[in-house]
């Protein structure tokens, strides 16, 4: 078969690529609609944070994701900076991946906020790809109350690809007759996996367009540019072989945070140990998974990363069960090296099903939050229904929060969510 007959194996565009846009901003605009059409990025407001979602305004300013605040504001003087709630995101996206399910069992989540759906064993339900495509842009916006922007296409990069030149807000269906059509004139630094770097060297080999990458002979680009090369030949041809497939279950869940001041010892760093045990712990019980092992990294000012991993006795869905070890690992790290601290991070590891977690023995007293470690190092108590009663509430109001005494004092109730993982 052909590399053109390849591309066109597939008789419709059935694979879909879903991508949300702005989610994390247009998951505030739901409650500050005042918002709407302003340059607006989520952010925490100080320090040394990042953005991490900007509108199409901010973007008129050439504010992006990932780009320092203080870059931002100097871009985008009149910048609206909002706080970001990770855990709110998270519950959203979850909402929006179940709404998927709906229309296909065929999905494969990438990230919060997008997703490759394969509808071929929908067209009998639903109709045809764009028909099914507009469904979905319907149903987000109608339920969720979020624009989403559909790509489809008969292969997986193509379907990105088309999702990315119809944001935001839009539907692109290429058909798999016309994927070359689509490709060849894009420049070269638009094709999955070639970074500005790569683009550059393939434009000085005068490979501008995408199309003039297909013509090139893979054999040459591959000792050129090793394996990548030849797959950017093969992906150029619209030869994408990949299934829409669920990603494996994840390995690890951890969140970090940078803090503004650097703090030079164990107790200024424990309030963030805290928070940051409670918000794994939030995203071990939303998974259904326990921890068997807790990671600790530390992050110093001139770069270096420490770490050390403890394991529980028992697998763990709560914040008591990781706190204690966590505490321990810190406090060994900063002993095998006393040095200010830039940033911080735990991690939940060893992941098992939390279905049948371990029993418990119950505490009376002590626990996160107390400030008592010999008792968050000890007995985990009734800390399962506790939290899972403070999962609740932040489901049924998102903007509530339900948290340690702890993390009310010297001002440690302000959003940091600013480096948090963006997860699985």
């Amino acid at each position: 078969m052909s590399d053109t007959a390849a591309a066109q194996a597939r008789p419709e565009a059935s694979i879909l690529h879903v991508d949300m846009d702005a989610f994390f901003l247009s998951v505030e605009l739901r409650e500050r609609p005042d918002l709407t059409g302003r340059p607006a990025a989520v952010a925490a407001p100080s320090g040394r944070s990042v953005v991490l979602s900007a509108s199409y305004e901010a973007r008129a300013y050439g504010v992006r994701s990932a780009m320092p605040l203080a870059h931002a504001r100097a871009l985008c003087p009149p910048l609206v900076v909002v706080p970001p709630r990770q855990d709110v995101y998270r519950s959203v996206s979850a909402d929006v991946m179940a709404l998927l399910g709906q229309v296909t069992p065929v999905l494969e989540q990438l990230s919060v906020d997008e997703a490759f759906l394969d509808v071929a064993g929908a067209r009998r339900r639903l109709g045809p790809p764009a028909r099914i495509g507009g469904l979905i842009r319907r149903r987000v916006r109608e339920e969720l109350g979020l624009p989403c922007t559909v790509g489809a296409a008969g292969v997986k990069f193509v379907a990105k690809m088309a999702s990315t030149a119809a944001k935001p807000d839009g539907l692109l269906v290429v058909p798999p007759e016309r994927t070359l059509e689509f490709l060849h004139p894009l420049p070269v630094g638009r094709l999955w996996g070639v970074g500005p770097k790569a683009a550059e060297a393939l434009r000085r080999r005068g490979m501008a367009t995408i199309g003039d990458l297909a013509a090139a002979d893979p054999e040459q680009l591959e000792r050129a540019f090793g394996a990548a090369g030849r797959s950017w030949v093969q992906l150029s041809r619209g030869i994408d072989p990949r299934p829409v497939a669920p990603r494996p279950a994840a390995r690890s869940i951890g969140a970090d945070h940078t803090f503004d001041v650097d703090p030079l010892d164990v107790a200024g760093v424990d309030l963030e140990v805290l928070r940051l045990c409670h918000r794994v712990a939030a995203r071990l019980r939303a998974e259904e998974v326990a921890a068997g092992a807790v990671t600790v990294r530390l992050k110093d000012p001139d770069g270096r990363v420490r770490s050390r991993t403890a394991r529980l006795a028992r697998p763990t869905t709560t914040a008591h069960g990781l706190l204690g070890p966590a505490r321990r690992l810190v406090a060994e790290l900063h002993a095998q090296r006393p040095h200010p601290v830039r940033l911080v991070g735990v991690r939940a590891e060893r992941l098992t099903d939390a279905d049948e977690p371990a029993p418990e023995q119950e505490a009376l007293f002590g626990g996160p939050g107390f400030g008592d470690d010999d008792a968050a190092e000890g007995v985990a108590g009734d800390w399962a229904g506790a939290e899972a009663a403070a999962d609740a509430v932040a489901r049924r109001f998102p903007t509530a929060a339900v948290r340690p005494a702890s993390l009310l004092r010297r001002g440690a109730e302000q959003p940091d969510a600013r480096h948090e993982a963006p997860g699985p």
